[in-house]
């Protein structure tokens, strides 16, 4: 071990997991591994997926796709941000699928289609209700009235994004399955594709040809309201540096924003924020040790933690601590730290020595 701070993937639990999303979804269900795979590294992940049977992958840029998709041979890649000017002819070339979100998007899109002088695969992005990337309601009609400016595309797919399926009752969800459904009539779309990881527990009335998961995959919870139904994926231990013996009335860390109300025992171990743990969870986490939980003290430092492992004797130097995992989830510190559990997972930093199950 090259590092203090060891970050174990359990690529068996995201299998899992997503094979438990193609049950509740009853239909095919793609795999989302934007950002690095939510952090865990896209390529282990998708090409376990792909091994599995998964044979969609999303990505947001055009330069993860094409770093990803060697590594997935026979499957679609697709690209959620567009194409940019100038980036038709990396898509070809890497044989990856853009999903079409403005007019120019299309209109790029129809004319590589015409210099190629062949059909070019893409999905169409409608926005109904997020208001971000997506064709308003104005340009569907546009479409809709003049099917020349799709003239050279193959639409694969319309698809959709939920913004507020992890909490069920919503009036939003209902909205955009209307708004959805209406646009997806009039566009006459070959398929569909709605439902994130929260839609797909909405239930049958958000299923579509195509579900695209990406947090439940990674074991945040899709039913915040209710227990979670995904197998916990990661683990984060790190090793104490230090033990020191403090008296009663010594502060400790930056600022001194604690101070031991008692004869103390303070553990130091070589995890910070700039290893994606928050600085906002000073004074407010825990660490476990063999189920026992021992409190985060003083602040959050770049490089060093401080733990009180008072009321744990067998902490000593070379002690691992969970930081992340069963015990304590990614949720768990979301929750703490004021933020959800994707941020938690895409931050985590790159000094960990990282250790793959079921590769």
């Amino acid at each position: 071990m090259h590092s203090n701070a060891v970050l174990t993937i359990d690529l068996d639990a995201i299998a899992a997991n997503w094979k438990l999303l193609c049950n509740t979804h009853k239909g095919q269900v793609a795999a989302v591994a934007k950002a690095d795979g939510y952090g865990l590294g896209a390529v282990p992940v998708c090409t376990r997926l792909l091994r599995e049977g998964c044979t969609h992958f999303f990505v947001a840029q055009l330069g993860e796709a094409v770093a990803l998709a060697p590594h997935l041979p026979g499957a679609n890649v697709y690209a959620l941000g567009g194409v940019l000017p100038g980036d038709a002819a990396v898509f070809t070339e890497h044989n990856i699928t853009p999903v079409l979100n403005t007019m120019d998007d299309i209109s790029c899109w129809s004319e590589h289609a015409h210099t190629l002088g062949r059909s070019l695969p893409a999905l169409l992005h409608v926005d109904t209700g997020m208001s971000r990337l997506g064709l308003p309601p104005r340009d569907v009609g546009l479409l809709v009235d003049n099917s020349a400016y799709l003239h050279g595309i193959n639409l694969q797919y319309v698809i959709t994004h939920l913004a507020c399926a992890d909490d069920p009752d919503h009036p939003m969800n209902a909205a955009q399955r209307t708004r959805f459904a209406d646009a997806c009539a009039r566009l006459k779309a070959p398929m569909r594709s709605f439902a994130n990881s929260s839609g797909i527990f909405l239930g049958t009335p958000f299923a579509s040809d195509l579900a695209r998961p990406g947090a439940a995959l990674y074991g945040i919870n899709p039913t915040p309201a209710k227990p979670n139904p995904m197998r916990p994926v990661v683990t984060l231990e790190s090793r104490v540096l230090q033990v020191r013996d403090i008296a009663a009335g010594t502060p400790v860390g930056y600022n001194a924003t604690w101070t031991a109300k008692r004869a103390s025992r303070i553990a130091t171990i070589g995890v910070g924020y700039a290893d994606g743990y928050p600085r906002c969870l000073s004074n407010q986490s825990a660490a476990s040790f063999n189920g026992r939980m021992v409190p985060l003290v003083g602040r959050v430092s770049m490089d060093l933690l401080t733990f009180d492992v008072t009321d744990a004797p067998d902490v000593v130097p070379g002690t691992m601590l969970e930081l992340m995992g069963p015990t304590i989830t990614p949720d768990m510190l979301a929750e703490q730290a004021d933020t959800n559990g994707y941020e938690i997972l895409t931050t985590l930093g790159h000094r960990f020595t990282r250790r793959y199950i079921g590769a």
